[in-house]
């Protein structure tokens, strides 16, 4: 045992950055266009027959599942970056 003080490790604040900015965004605007129900709570416009109120909430799938799909691959980006290309 030396009489040496430990050092801690280096703490590093949360970077915020404009690539992190839009992966937020991309995983929040599914949550903000489902949860106001007052903008889709109607049945027109019908498409093929189906109401407006469906026929949104299913397109949602399709969009919320492309901006998953975009965000991940920004976050690998924005990691393999942050590291050096090590990965």
């Amino acid at each position: 045992m030396s009489d040496v003080p430990e050092v801690p490790p280096e703490v590093t604040a949360p970077v915020v950055t404009p690539v992190r900015v839009v992966i937020a965004v991309c995983l929040f605007a599914p949550f903000v266009a489902l949860l106001w129900v007052g903008s889709y709570a109607k049945t027109d416009p019908a498409f093929v027959g189906i109401p407006f109120f469906y026929w949104y909430q299913m397109l949602w799938v399709l969009i919320s599942t492309a901006l998953t799909m975009t965000a991940y691959k920004l976050w690998q980006r924005d990691q393999r970056t942050r590291h050096g290309g090590n990965r």
